[in-house]
């Protein structure tokens, strides 16, 4: 039991919260049918995983346009998958995705489980989208903490804890759990729901890691951090994760005809299943271009561009050459033409290199 904590003070804080976010809740398309279909619940939640909202909302309607239901998804091949999700970064939850869709119609029927212990059990399913699923679409009486959940509750009890330390896991889980049941007996129809995405929403919008805007949060007033000045410090900073430098050299190679040659990568690893140009990759350095000219197969290159990308544990330096298309093709190679280079699932780099600098010509 957190000290402080009485049941008439989270009835209030749920109130607070309730009335907020019907008032200033943002106009999001996961949001605007109705009653919420589950389908488009966890599309919407793997989705919003590591990216931003606004990046979400631009590509939500056009994913479900491609596959508008679960069994669309579920017969979809990867590759299609890899293509719709292209922009969003975080490729592995397309994968996860999919595989919870096929999971679905292949051992449920097409039915999606009801209970958050049920909808744990589909592949890649945490407890946090479980619980996210099973309240916001049918209503069960369970918590969905996130990292925005998990900052909030940090802040409101005044708790210096890092966000991976399990005390602050438990009271994350505790708190908002009572705060779900306070939302439960205000709205016994869909209190739960709306509890828990007001927390979420009070997190990304008003309670962000940096710079909260403590004069516009309707909880201001039950919140220890604020009233200790501590919410700066809260969640306790980590240890931030050493980043590694990876070298890329991406040759852009046309055939007689001016498609590019493309290749697929690997299962596993960095952008793993997506295609690019035909790329040597180094850890330690960057490849000379006699070398990368060598090691493809495509003779002397010569230097077109060069930039720097950074994803969530790595440096990636990128260069880009031309060569000219060997008289056979090595094996995994394909031309294509832009629009069906567009229709690929590509990392942003490549994105970059074969639709920006590729359209150049040889």
């Amino acid at each position: 039991m957190v000290s402080g904590v009485t049941f008439e003070r989270d009835r209030d804080i749920t109130r607070a919260l309730v009335a907020w976010f019907g008032a200033s809740a943002r106009e999001l398309p996961w949001r605007s049918c109705g009653t919420r279909d589950p389908y488009r619940v966890l599309v919407s939640e793997l989705m919003l995983q590591q990216t931003q909202a606004s990046r979400v909302a631009e590509r939500f309607d056009e994913f479900l346009a491609r596959f508008p239901t679960v069994e669309a998804l579920a017969r979809a091949d990867e590759g299609e998958v890899l293509a719709a999700w292209s922009g969003l970064g975080y490729y592995r939850r397309a994968r996860l995705l999919h595989g919870a869709a096929r999971a679905i119609v292949g051992e449920h029927g097409g039915r999606f489980p009801r209970g958050a212990a049920e909808l744990a059990s589909l592949p890649g399913l945490g407890r946090y989208t479980a619980g996210a699923v099973a309240s916001l679409a049918f209503g069960e009486q369970t918590p969905a903490v996130d990292a925005n959940v998990m900052r909030v509750v940090l802040r409101l009890e005044g708790r210096v804890l890092a966000t991976a330390d399990p005390r602050a896991v438990r009271l994350a889980w505790a708190r908002a759990g009572a705060l779900v049941e306070a939302g439960a007996r205000l709205r016994p129809a869909r209190g739960a729901a709306v509890v828990n995405e007001a927390l979420i929403e009070l997190g990304a919008v008003v309670c962000p890691a940096r710079g909260p805007k403590c004069g516009d949060c309707p909880v201001a007033g039950w919140c220890v951090a604020r009233a200790r000045g501590s919410t700066g410090r809260i969640p306790a900073r980590k240890k931030r994760p050493v980043r590694r430098a990876v070298y890329f050299a991406s040759v852009l190679v046309a055939d007689g005809e001016g498609r590019l040659a493309v290749t697929r990568r690997g299962d596993d690893g960095l952008w793993a299943g997506l295609h690019e140009a035909p790329t040597v990759e180094r850890m330690d350095r960057a490849s000379t271009g006699a070398e990368v000219g060598k090691l493809l197969g495509v003779g002397r290159v010569r230097e077109v561009g060069s930039f720097a990308f950074k994803t969530t544990h790595r440096d990636c330096h990128f260069v880009v050459y031309r060569g000219r298309a060997p008289r056979r093709a090595p094996e995994g190679w394909r031309y294509l033409g832009p629009e069906a280079i567009a229709g690929l699932g590509l990392s942003s780099p490549q994105r970059r290199i074969l639709l920006e600098m590729g359209a150049g010509g040889a």
